[in-house]
């Protein structure tokens, strides 16, 4: 009995996982192995998001199994547009909770030459980081909060790119 039981189960899970929209992609499927990221503009007032962007990109493309080569036929470049951080809430006339907001637009080349653009790409997510402490603390938890939502923007255009 358990082993019409067990077969009974493993069929209603596959019938519904066939229908859900899952798929699995191997490295075979990608539809490219190798990126060159090539010029990171960074047109807000804010130091050195376009490291940042760099960083995180190189790294979500290793993550996902796409190397990144600065000699690879396909080429992505952004252009960071909006970078700000805005109050969530204070107290006592002290501000402790901020958000921080990111829009990019980015470039993909593909080896024939053909170009897609994907505009106003951000963080799907609200990145937000509390701090009535020091100005030091508020900067270093600054730092990361940037990093976190750059490593956001990465996933998500790295999704648009790999996923259809």
């Amino acid at each position: 009995m358990s082993v019409f039981l067990t077969l009974w189960v493993s069929f209603l899970t596959g019938l519904l996982l066939s229908g859900c929209g899952y798929s699995v992609y191997t490295n075979r499927d990608l539809l490219f192995k190798e990126i060159n990221i090539e010029t990171i503009e960074n047109k807000t007032l804010e130091p050195k998001l376009q490291d940042k962007l760099h960083a995180a990109l190189t790294e979500e493309f290793m993550k996902n199994g796409i190397m990144v080569n600065p000699y690879a036929d396909t080429k992505i470049s952004a252009v960071l547009n909006k970078f700000d951080i805005t109050v969530l809430s204070e107290k006592k006339e002290i501000t402790i909770e901020y958000r921080v907001l990111i829009n990019a637009d980015f470039t993909v080349e593909d080896k024939d030459g053909s170009k897609k653009e994907f505009r106003k790409i951000d963080s799907p997510f609200i990145v937000s980081f509390a701090s009535s402490e020091d100005l030091a603390t508020l900067l270093a938890k600054k730092e990361l909060v940037e990093e976190r939502a750059m490593r956001d923007v990465a996933i998500r255009i790295i999704g648009a790119l790999i996923y259809k």
